[in-house]
Parts: structure tokens; C-alpha cells; sequence
């Protein structure tokens, strides 16, 4: 199933995109898309029984918002250089265990939002990745057919950076990755059954109409089932919680002088092959 969530921020309703690429409104059969729902076999096989009757009511989309997939997301987990061709082009070592950063759950908006260059910035970067959505507790994971088991389902995350900020201005990662609307999400958060194989799923990324990123999931380092269980060993995951796994090569950042980083007034897309495609306008914070 592809499920996504319309309409205004904070009021947005549950929907479904149906096989023939008609949005339904899943209002009436459950109150919002987010951990509970996942976690929930019942409510899934609700939608799913609803979908496959035809019951579900038509939404109009024509100029209707599309916001992030998932509501209430605990928290953004985020893996750093898991594409060997990443490391390649920034220089760096294949790390030997997933790194691992956070990005606060109000940086997500929708897949279609206006993004915002922070003041000051003179590196915010770009980053397609795909984005994994728990679907049950996880701790400590033994297996990878355990990890995948805990998996929702997938979504396009667009890991917007500020590089200045994330490098060279001392401390930690995440002062260049949580700034404000940094974390499109969506459009729809796509069901594991659909996804049989995450590690084969490309990604792409255009610049104002040009291609900077070509890359293919089959090229990270750490596979979807490693991340998560890795993951798990650290920290408790939760129903609605996202892991974005990584970005590959193409980054402004992996580019020679002057780097072309993003400034207020261009235009990103992105997508992934089966789980849709983004488009944000940059504007000044």
C-alpha cells in the first residue's frame, strides 16, 4: 500500500494512493497514519479490506497538500558515509560500523515544502536517501530476517546539510542537519511488501533540472537489515520512528571548487525508484 497524509499543516488527513493512482480518503476508517496505526495488524488489515472493496471515498488532490507520511515520528535516526562511492568522493575511509547521528522530528515536513537556506549558510547541501519506518519495538535484534521484520515500511527522505555548520564549526553533526525544514519526507510511506528488496532500489537527484545524483541502494555499505539491526543494540526503536540509511555519490560537498552548494531560489528533486518523487523550492529562512 502507499499511504501518505493531505491537507494543511498540522490538519492533515490519512490517504491511500491507490493501484490505479487515485488518492482515497482513509478518514473514515482510521484517525492518522502514524506508530499506533503501524503497529497495528488490525487497523493495516482495515485499510486493506476497505481498498480492495472499493469502499474508500475519492479525495480531489488537485492543489491539496501533500505532508510528511507519517505523524508524531519519535525520532529521525540517520546514517553517515553508507555508500561506498559517498566515501569515495568526500574522502573518507569506509567506516567500519554504521555512524550514526539524529535529526530532531520537526525538521520533517512534506515532500513538496519549501526548504529554508539558514541565515548565514554558504553550504547547505543536498542528499537523497532512503528512509526506513519501524513498525514494532525493536531491541537488540538478532537477525537481519528479524531487523526487516520490524520494517513498516519505506519512504524518500531528502537529508538536507549545512556543511559549514557540520564540519567546520567544532562539536557535533547535528547542528549542520537540524535546521528548520531540513527533512522533506514522502510523498507516501510505501508498505515492506512492496519493497521485497530494499537493496535494490535507485535514487536520483536533480539541481535546477540537472542530474547530481545516480546511485543505487545495492552500493551501501551497512544493507537496510544491518542498519536496523545495528541500530537496535544502542537504542530502543519505536512504531513510527525513521532511519534515513545514507546518501550516495553526488553530493556538492564530493565536488571540485567552487562547489556548487544551494542557495535561496533553486530548485531540488529527488526521487526513488517505486516509492515517488519530491520537489522543494529553497527560500531564506
Amino acid at each position: 500500500m502507499k499511504l501518505l497524509r493531505v491537507g494543511t499543516t498540522g490538519a492533515e488527513r490519512p490517504a491511500l494512493l491507490d493501484a490505479e493512482g487515485v488518492l482515497r480518503d482513509l478518514s473514515g476508517v482510521v484517525p492518522d497514519i502514524d506508530g499506533a496505526l503501524l503497529a497495528d495488524d488490525a487497523a493495516l488489515g482495515r485499510i486493506r479490506t476497505a481498498a480492495e472493496a472499493g469502499e474508500l471515498p475519492v479525495l480531489d488532490a488537485d492543489g491539496l497538500r501533500v505532508g510528511p507520511p507519517v505523524a508524531r515520528i519519535g525520532k529521525v535516526v540517520c546514517i553517515g558515509l553508507n555508500y561506498h562511492d559517498h566515501a569515495k568522493e568526500t574522502g573518507a575511509e569506509p567506516p567500519a560500523e554504521p555512524v550514526i547521528f539524529f535529526k530532531a522530528a520537526d525538521t520533517v515536513v512534506g515532500p513538496y515544502d519549501t526548504v529554508l537556506v539558514p541565515r548565514g549558510s554558504v553550504k547547505t547541501d543536498w542528499e537523497v536517501e532512503l528512509a526506513v519506518v519501524i513498525g514494532r519495538t525493536a531491541r537488540y535484534l538478532g537477525s537481519h530476517e528479524e531487523a526487516l521484520a520490524h520494517v513498516a515500511g519505506y519512504a524518500v527522505a531528502h537529508d538536507v546539510s549545512e556543511r559549514e555548520f557540520q564540519i567546520e564549526r567544532g562539536g557535533t553533526w547535528d547542528k549542520g542537519k537540524n535546521c528548520e525544514t531540513f527533512n522533506p519526507l514522502g510523498p507516501w510511506l510505501v508498505t515492506a511488501d512492496e519493497v521485497p528488496d530494499p537493496q535494490g532500489l535507485g535514487l536520483k537527484l536533480w539541481v535546477n533540472g540537472e542530474l547530481r545524483q545516480d546511485g543505487n541502494t545495492s552500493d551501501q555499505i551497512f544493507p537496510v537489515a544491518e542498519v536496523v539491526r545495528y541500530v537496535s543494540q544502542f537504542m530502543t526503536l519505536y512504531p513510527g520512528d525513521v532511519i534515513n540509511t545514507g546518501t550516495p555519490a553526488g553530493v556538492a560537498l564530493g565536488m571540485p571548487e567552487p562547489k556548487p552548494f544551494l542557495r535561496a531560489g533553486d530548485v531540488v528533486e529527488l526521487e526513488i525508484e517505486g516509492l515517488g518523487r519530491q520537489r522543494q523550492e529553497f527560500k531564506p529562512a
